[in-house]
């Protein structure tokens, strides 16, 4: 057994169940935002109802997102100890300040939400509200920080075989924070507005809580459809950054070989690394020189360029952006679909596309994956880019079998888990929305 292998197998199951629920909790905490203010702005009970029922699957999705997140960075101690005293000085920083700066802040008001509504004005009510989103924002951001500094760092000097910090903000500020950030935010948000759409979806497939799904459905298209339309812009941005710093992943993503001006935009191909060739390749010509720098005479960089011990695993690298890119515009159609059924007032009645939504809510998630996928895959053999391979970076002192091991407790225990998720929203949804007693469509004053 390759202890190596088994350290990056453990560590890809553990983030990749975890980085379920962060985007869904972020993407979600927003749209809670926007109902409470509608409820302050309207008066109307809908939005009360609304917030209470989604911000409980928010509390349940937040708690799994917690203890799976736990156990990731005791990881960096144990199979990937020669890492963390390579880059310890600078990687414990950002994680020190998400704990401090964020998760105590998105903790703190998510308390208010629960169990503070009565005691607590509504002005205070969805300032808590807002400090929960906040919160879970600014805890990615000094996540992606630790992770774009592997990608591209900043920041440090090499001091006795160790990379120390010098320079905090370039550290935090490097080449691909904004546009990594942005790009997930964005991410987080199509999740969280697609989990609320589909289960919206489900009670008016059954016609239960029918005001409520309604809301919560076009609420959530809106938000959808923005994001997903952004997003065209934000991956734009973060692949032109790629192209600049790390020029071997562009061209792993793109599956281009030959270093050339006038580069075409790959639409489909299947790269094959025997023949160092794109086999049956669907080109727009020029597009990817001119995407990346304005021009058709920006010279790209291929594959060939790069010694092949330097060059990422072509084929996950490759599918993993284009499955990333194809959802991305599949996002964007659907969620035209549904801005245009809002404004012929079909969107409710539309079965449809009301099992789209509902069979859809898987497909975001696996969006963020496959472009996490992308990015970690694409950057190997590195750990830390041009600094450290990840060979080097793991334990010595871990034999292999304690790692298999600890790879099956944790797939039993995230399996459990899951179910665990999984059962609990059943019933919330079973449940449904707590009623509210109205007079006229208003919330009653005590």
């Amino acid at each position: 057994m390759d202890a190596v292998l088994l350290a990056r197998i453990q560590f890809a199951m553990t983030i990749g169940f975890h980085y379920i629920f962060p985007p869904l909790t972020i993407g979600m905490a927003w749209v809670i935002v926007l109902m409470y203010w509608k409820h302050l702005k309207t008066g109307k009970a809908v939005y009360l109802q609304m917030s209470r029922f989604w911000i409980k699957v928010f509390a349940l999705s937040f708690a799994i997102g917690v203890a799976t997140g736990i156990t990731m960075e005791f990881q960096f101690g144990t199979n990937w100890a020669d890492y963390s005293r390579f880059v310890g000085d600078i990687f414990g920083a950002p994680l020190a300040a998400e704990g401090i700066f964020a998760f105590f802040l998105e903790s703190s008001f998510l308390g208010i939400l629960l169990l503070g509504e009565n005691k607590v004005s509504k002005k205070l009510y969805f300032f808590s509200t807002l400090m929960v989103a906040v919160g879970s924002t600014l805890s990615a951001f000094w996540i992606i920080v630790a992770n774009s500094w592997q990608q591209t760092p900043a920041g440090y000097e090499i001091v006795n075989g160790r990379a120390e910090l010098t320079d905090f903000f370039a550290a935090v500020f490097n080449p691909s924070t904004i546009e990594r950030y942005v790009h997930t935010m964005d991410g987080a948000l199509i999740s969280g507005s697609f989990f609320i759409m589909g289960l919206s979806a489900w009670f008016l497939l059954r016609y239960k809580h029918v005001q409520f799904a309604k809301e919560s459905l076009r609420l959530a298209i809106i938000v959808a459809f923005i994001a997903s339309v952004l997003q065209l812009s934000f991956g734009h941005f973060h692949a032109v950054q790629v192209a600049k710093t790390q020029p071997e992943k562009l061209a792993a993503f793109e599956g281009h070989w030959e270093t050339r001006d006038h580069a075409p935009l790959l639409l489909f191909g299947i790269p094959n690394e025997e023949t160092e060739t794109t086999d049956y390749a669907i080109e727009l010509p020029g597009l990817l020189s001119l995407g990346i720098a304005g021009s058709l005479d920006t010279v790209v960089k291929g594959l060939k360029d790069f010694p092949k011990e330097e060059r990422p695993p072509l084929f996950l690298t490759f599918s993993s952006f284009h499955t990333m890119v194809g959802l991305g515009m599949m996002f964007i159609a659907f969620t035209s679909w549904g801005m245009l059924l809002i404004m012929q007032r079909r969107a409710y009645k539309n079965r449809l596309f009301l099992k789209l939504a509902l069979y859809g809510i898987p497909l975001p998630i696996i969006a963020n994956e496959v472009g996490w996928i992308a990015a970690e895959v694409g950057r190997q053999p590195w750990i830390v880019y041009r600094l450290m391979k990840t060979q080097d970076a793991v334990s010595t002192v871990v034999p292999a079998w304690q790692i298999l091991a600890s790879i099956i407790m944790f797939a039993l225990v995230y399996s459990l888990l899951f179910v665990v998720w999984i059962y609990v929203l059943k019933r919330k949804l079973n449940h449904g929305p707590d009623e509210i007693e109205t007079a006229n469509g208003q919330e009653v004053k005590a």
